[in-house]
This record gives C-alpha cells, structure tokens and sequence, in this order.
C-alpha cells in the first residue's frame, strides 16, 4: 500500500498586516533600549532579509482550533470522503487556543478533540489527538500518519496545521514582525495507486540547541517580566539550519532511491527567504548541482510566517495553482522539508 494525499484545504486569514502597519511600534533590543534605527528602516532590513512584505492574522473572534476546523472541512469536501471515515485527526500547534486579547493558552481538550468535535463526528475510533514538534509539527505529523497506515493501524488519517502566532508576540521585538496566522489541512489515504511517500527522516537536537526558540519576557522594562512571548535567537538558528537541513534533505533523499534530478518542487517551511534558499542551495551543492530555477515554491512573501501552517497552504495553493511559476503534474517528485523549534528537522519525499 502506498500513503497518498487525497485532499487538501487551508485558511489565509482575511486581516492584512503590512511593513508600514508597524511604524509606530516601540521596538527595542535585549536589553530594553530603543534601536537607533526608525522602524521604516527597520521593516526594510527584515524584507530584504525574509521577504515578508504582508503577512495574515486571523479574525478576532477565531481561535487556532477554529481556523484548524475551516481547513479540515475544506480537504474533507476536496478528498470527497465522509468525515466518518477518518481514522486520526492529527493537529500540530505551539500554542493552543489564545482567545484575542488574551494572554492564556487553552489545550483542554486538546485542539484535534475540538476540529473533531465540530466537524460533528462520532466515531469513537476516530483518534484525535495534538502533535507539539515546532513549526516541523505538520511534516511530523505527516510522518506519524505514515507510520500508522504502513503498518496497519490507520487508513486514512487527516493532519492539520495551524497557529495564531500574533496572539504570542512582543510587540517590542522587532522579530514579531516575522510571525503570521494560518491554517492548512492534508487527508493522507493507504492507495494501491504508485507514488505517494517514499522516504522520511526526522531528527531532534536538543543538547545545546533546545532553546533557540523559547518564551521569554517581554524586550519593554517596565512590562511584567512573568509574562512570556515567543523569542528566538536567529543568528544561531540560521547558522543551525544551514548546517544540518541540507544534510537531512539528502539522507530522506537518498533514502528514497529517487535521482536528485527528478525533483520538481522542494516543499520548505515557509521561514525565512533568505535561509531557504541558502538551505536548498546548499542540499543542490552536496549533489554537485546548481539549484534548479523555479524549484523553490515561495508564500512567505505574502503570508509571512505562520510555522505549521506554512507547508500545508504552501502545498494546497501549489495544487490550486494560485503561486506562479509552481504548477504540479502526476508522477512529479516533491521534497517537503522542515526545521524549528526543539530543534527539530524533518523531510519526506513524495510522488504525486
């Protein structure tokens, strides 16, 4: 039996956040001082860096779990499958539900219980359950449902992705202009049709790396230092990526006995433009290869970061063909490929 993807469907939140909608935010460094820069340039020097131009934030009244289900429905009615049918539901988030203009996470019960109780199922042996992995949690994910259907346990599994990272930042951390809302959702089916996964790989380096990303207190004195924002040190997470992602890009690939040359689309986590494509430069560069044109799907552009969110959209705007330059055939191999939080990397390789 192969694992292949028999429906898709995401969220894109309807609230646009520009650069400019930032030029009057009180941004400051570490230690609680004021940067000398104004935040016009400030805002240059992060799209030059990442690419991010807009990104989304979802509506006031949704929550993770709400933009999670909306994406669920969506592949349910694109795979064109009973509900009922569904073996697991898995969810990847960090943060839970966040109420808007709240500050406290709500994981009980866990996300997946809530998509599934309000797609209205009421199969008992449908598991659902939350998967905490970084922003690689949906590929993870993806790798658990493969698992569970190559041996026997599931056959048709529907992993989600989704987070409301605007609800977890520092509006005095210049990085919380990186951070995005979004949902994605895939339906994943046991099928005698050739293709589907071929190989996966995923690592976790936790000895030093651990807290590269982290909740830490707010960059503004005089804010409660008991409250805690999403934080990250991003030179040492980009020196990281460079170094081990292009590494375990290859070990999937070569796992997979596909031919480097055979590649369409390397499916990456939607992070920063400018270490992706050092990433993918650089997993070309240990086959003695130039990185191909075109072979790079981008959203970040548009969408910013919305960590587990970003390759589920990534993909079902791909199959949508809603991103120039990225339309997708039968039979083309795709590498989807991931890193965050943890730290943790992953990738599977993939025939359509």
């Amino acid at each position: 039996m192969n694992i292949k993807i028999i429906g898709s469907g995401c969220y894109i939140p309807t609230q646009v956040i520009t650069n400019n909608d930032f030029d009057q935010f009180d941004f400051r460094d570490e230690s609680g001082k004021p940067f000398n820069d104004n935040n016009q340039r400030i805002a240059k020097k992060l799209q030059m860096i990442t690419g991010i131009e807009e990104r989304r934030y979802a509506e006031n009244n949704l929550t993770t779990s709400d933009i999670g289900t909306i994406a669920a429905q969506k592949a349910i009615e694109n795979a064109h499958i009973d509900p009922e049918t569904i073996d697991q539901i898995i969810f990847a988030h960090n943060f839970g539900d966040i109420k808007h203009g709240t500050i406290q996470s709500d994981n009980v019960p866990s996300l997946a219980s809530r998509v599934k109780h309000n797609l209205k199922i009421k199969n008992p042996n449908c598991i659902a359950y939350d998967m905490l992995f970084g922003c690689p949690g949906w590929l993870q994910g993806v790798i658990n449902a493969y698992a569970m259907m190559q041996s026997g346990l599931a056959k048709r599994c529907l992993i989600i992705g989704a987070e409301t990272l605007s609800r977890t930042i520092d509006l005095h951390d210049r990085d919380s202009m990186i951070y995005a809302d979004g949902a994605g959702a895939t339906i994943f089916e046991s099928k005698t049709e050739e293709g589907g996964i071929l190989a996966v790989n995923s690592a976790s380096y936790t000895l030093e790396e651990a807290f590269f990303i982290h909740y830490g207190k707010s960059y503004h004195p005089d804010l409660d230092p008991d409250t805690k924002y999403i934080k990250m040190y991003g030179r040492k997470i980009y020196e990281f990526a460079l170094t081990c992602v292009p590494l375990a890009m290859k070990a999937c690939m070569d796992k997979s006995g596909v031919p480097i040359s055979k590649i369409k689309k390397v499916m990456i986590h939607q992070a920063n433009e400018k270490m992706d494509e050092a990433i993918v430069k650089r997993f070309f560069e240990l086959y003695n290869m130039e990185m191909p044109e075109y072979v790079m799907p981008m959203n970040i552009h548009k969408l910013g970061n919305s960590s587990v969110a970003t390759l589920p959209t990534l993909y079902d705007m791909i199959i949508n063909k809603q991103i120039d330059h990225h339309q997708l055939e039968k039979g083309d191999i795709l590498l989807f490929a991931s890193v965050g939080a943890g730290m943790n990397i992953n990738a599977f390789v993939y025939q359509l």
